[in-house]
């Protein structure tokens, strides 16, 4: 499909021989592209670019879970130095029409920012200018996200000796703890999720569309107790397609407040540097305090932010 308005031509790219062109912009994911593809967690079709005549103008890209036949988010949209945010609504609105299905709700965008990108005149100017494209398709801000990295070499705490740790005993309770951790969730996605569905439901959805799609062991996995065996929290160490991560951390409403995530964080990383990582990858809104502050304790840096935003 080849759209043609005024001086732009905008289309995808025929297959990976085309991502020279669409690497002409420069972005962090432009070294994922290529993998991504062999993988099947992206597809030409879903890779649109706009062209003035062979000038790269505007990009935009969806990724997917593979084997998935609609895209689960909306992670590349660049405009070349000139900026022209009319280009870039434009290549937005044709590239939906022709990669979503009439009727099917857009997925998010997220923006991989840098860590000081309000800091930096250019860098602000890019991220701003790519927010006032996608608000004038109907967008707007949902969250801001710190992506944060331990590094092998980082140290990590020893045991406290308050919690000890064990795997789960089987879906149940791992839906079952889920739950309770939404109740006072300071996390934009749950809480959105809680105006929607029940806690459960919510836990259930995130459970199977997330974490059992790891192919990481089970065994990873910890429920944090105290002595008598009363759970306390969780963590989800885990391995995506790119990186080992805390998939999902959590201390139980009646447990807060006691410095208990420290030490399930800590056992968390030590999972995973125990299996040779040498980084260890996780997020967390920046309106959840508590939960940044921790990782920073456990060594944990900022290395970029990610700004989501949602059509309604």
């Amino acid at each position: 499909m080849t759209v043609e308005q005024h001086d732009l031509t905008m289309r995808p790219i025929t297959g990976r021989e085309e991502l020279g062109l669409f690497n002409r912009l420069p972005y962090v994911l432009n070294d994922e592209l290529a993998g991504d593809l062999d993988a099947g967690r992206r597809r030409p079709e879903w890779m649109w670019v706009a062209l003035r005549g062979d000038r790269l103008a505007g990009r935009v890209a969806w990724w997917g879970r593979a084997g998935a036949d609609t895209p689960y988010c909306l992670d590349v949209f660049d405009l070349d130095d000139a900026g022209d945010l009319d280009t870039g609504v434009l290549l937005l609105r044709t590239a939906m029409a022709g990669v979503l299905p009439a009727g099917t709700p857009a997925p998010e965008y997220i923006c991989f920012a840098p860590s000081d990108w309000r800091e930096k005149t250019a860098t602000r100017h890019a991220v701003h200018a790519r927010m006032t494209a996608l608000e004038r398709t109907g967008a707007r801000l949902f969250v801001e996200r710190l992506s944060l990295e331990w590094r092998a070499g980082t140290p990590v705490p020893e045991p406290g000796g308050r919690l000890a740790f064990r795997p789960f005993a089987g879906r149940d309770e791992i839906v079952s703890l889920m739950t309770s951790v939404l109740d006072g969730t300071l996390d934009a996605h749950g809480r959105h999720d809680l105006t929607r569905m029940s806690p459960r439901e919510a836990a259930t959805r995130h459970y199977e569309d997330e974490l059992a799609r790891y192919p990481t062991p089970r065994d990873w996995w910890r429920v944090a107790t105290l002595p008598g065996g009363e759970p306390v929290g969780f963590v989800f160490p885990a391995r995506n397609d790119y990186n080992p991560i805390i998939a999902y951390i959590g201390v139980l409403p009646r447990h807060r407040g006691n410095g208990h995530i420290d030490e399930i964080l800590a056992e968390g990383t030590r999972v995973l540097a125990a299996e040779g990582a040498p980084r260890v990858r996780a997020a967390t809104d920046v309106g959840n305090v508590p939960m940044a502050n921790a990782f920073h304790r456990a060594g944990y840096v900022t290395y970029q932010r990610l700004i989501t935003m949602t059509w309604p």
